[in-house]
Order: C-alpha cells, then structure tokens, then sequence
C-alpha cells in the first residue's frame, strides 16, 4: 500500500466515519478540495470504502413471491430506479445483480459470464470479495468488427479483478461465417478446454437480449441481411447469443451451428443460473425464458416485472 492509499483512506475515515465536510477533511490533510474528492473516489473505487443502500422493496413485494412461484425461482431482486432513462435502469440492474453475486460467490467456484451492456453494468458494480480458488469463464466469444461494443474483455476483466479469479476466455467472434469455420475451431484443444469449462460451471451470469433493430447481437454485422429478418421473424430473444422462439425453440439452427458458446441445454444444466435483465424491449424475451427454466435467480426492475408476469 503506498502512501496515496493511506492518504485515500484517512480522508474516508474523516468524511464517512467522523461525518467531516470535505473542506474539513482538507484542512484536517492539508490538501486541497479537489484532492479530498479524489481521494475518497479512489478509496470508493479500491473497495476501501462500500456504500451499500438496503431498500427493502426489493426482497418483499407481492410479485417477487409471483414470480417465485410461477417459473420456480430461488430468488428475486426488484430494482426500482429512481429515473427513467436506460442508463439507470442499467446502473441499478448492475448494482443489485453485483450485491447478489457478492453473496452466492464462494472459496473453488467457478463463474460463466455473458457479456453485453447489462453485463458490464454488473461488473462496474462489483466491488473486491475475499475469496480463494474461484474461476471466471466466458460462456461464449466476443469479438467483433462493428462499431458497437460488446464489453466481453472489460466484463471478463472485472469480475476476474473483483474475485481475484483466474480467467478462461474465448478470443472469438460469437458467430462465424460458416459451420465449417466453427466445427474446425473447436477442435482447437485450448478452445474445447474453455468451452468444456462453461459447459461444467457452479454458476452461470446472462442475461437476454431482445430482438429489434437496435438488439446488440444483430447490430454487430455477424449475421447476413436474410439472417437478420430471418431472425427478426422468428425470434423473441436470444441467451448467450443463442436465438430462442416464443416457444422456447432454436430460431435458426443454421446461425446456432455456427455460434461459439454455451448451448443452451448445458446452460440450463447450471446449477446456479443468475439473469439480469430489463427494459420494455426484453419483456417477452424475459418471459420466455423463465418459462424455459433457463434461471434460478432474477434480478429485474420492477416496471419490466409487472409486465412479464402479465
């Protein structure tokens, strides 16, 4: 720890322990303001300092014990963002779905994460958990040439960083251009080592996309245009990039030979299932999924749950 750090936690203890402004705190360090607030974001950002806000609406509202009983949940988690913009609707999915990993993770475990934008939201959450032995495996490849981001590095760093994990990952587009292409890849022994420890993990991390022209997983150029309205046609949503109909079916089995990741079956199989989602566009999508099995814990928002239960 250098001398910073310690400087980061004496201006916490000052400010969050013994309630000093931040002008106090300065005077008490001889530093300036703009330090003081430094400081404490530094001690925020290493896990020195957690915030941690209990509303209990989240664990006790009639729906929550609905949703228990209807698709067989474990547990459900209710955020109730404070604004209606997607970016807190994302920030508090990412809160609430860090807080409740912080409690399920645990000493030799091993971690299967998804990535996407409310699986970054996630990671940015998490904060340092004292644990030993656990292993973070990406559940299906990530790379792409497009313009939108899919976060699967920065996802897979995060959660690796926060539970002092080591980390399988899959250097690979999600969908290759053809069934050839896949089949040949994955006879790669490095390859079918990580795909075979996503198939096996304790826990999986996902959630679902929607389908529509702003979806992540069809704006990031991998599917041919017939593909697309083919997909948009038939499809509700996809988990892990695997496209599912409104009965639970693989879309398209030609664009599911050709995906790298986790099937869908073997997803199911997880002993520990945790989806975070929400939005308007992930309702049916969410729905559909739940009635599939494919989770054992939900974190939602409140506004997407009500819909979902119908």
């Amino acid at each position: 720890m250098d001398s910073r750090d310690s400087q980061s936690i004496a201006a916490a203890k000052l400010y969050y322990e013994q309630g000093l402004g931040q002008s106090e705190v300065a005077a008490e360090l001889g530093v300036s303001r703009p330090t003081v607030s430094k400081l404490l974001q530094a001690a925020r950002d290493k896990g020195y300092v957690s915030i941690t806000i209990h509303d209990p609406r989240e664990r006790a509202d009639e729906l929550i014990d609905g949703f228990v009983e209807r698709w067989g949940l474990e547990e459900v988690r209710m955020v109730r963002p404070v604004r209606g913009s997607n970016a807190d609707l994302l920030s508090e999915l990412g809160r609430s779905g860090a807080s409740l990993l912080e409690e399920l993770v645990h000493d030799d475990m091993s971690v299967g994460i998804s990535w996407g934008d409310t699986m970054y939201a996630v990671a940015e959450h998490l904060r340092p958990l004292s644990v030993r032995g656990v292993r973070v495996v990406q559940l299906k490849g990530g790379h792409s040439h497009s313009e939108r981001s899919t976060h699967d590095i920065a996802t897979l760093t995060r959660f690796a960083r926060s539970f002092d994990a080591a980390v399988e990952a899959l250097p690979l587009p999600v969908i290759l251009d053809s069934k050839e292409t896949k089949d040949l890849v994955v006879q790669d022994r490095h390859i079918a080592a990580v795909l075979q420890a996503g198939a096996s993990t304790d826990m999986a991390v996902f959630t679902v996309g929607g389908v529509g022209r702003h979806s992540l997983l069809v704006n990031l150029g991998m599917l041919a245009p017939d593909e697309e309205k083919q997909i948009m046609a038939r499809a509700v949503g996809d988990v892990c990039s695997r496209f599912f109909t409104a009965e639970g079916e693989v879309a398209s089995p030609e664009v599911d030979q050709r995906t790298v990741g986790i099937s869908l079956a073997d997803l199911k199989a997880r002993p520990i299932r945790v989806l975070v989602a929400g939005g308007a566009d992930k309702v049916e999508a969410i729905r559909v999924a739940l009635t599939m099995g494919m989770a054992t814990h939900l974190v939602i928002d409140h506004e997407t749950a009500a819909r979902v239960y119908g």
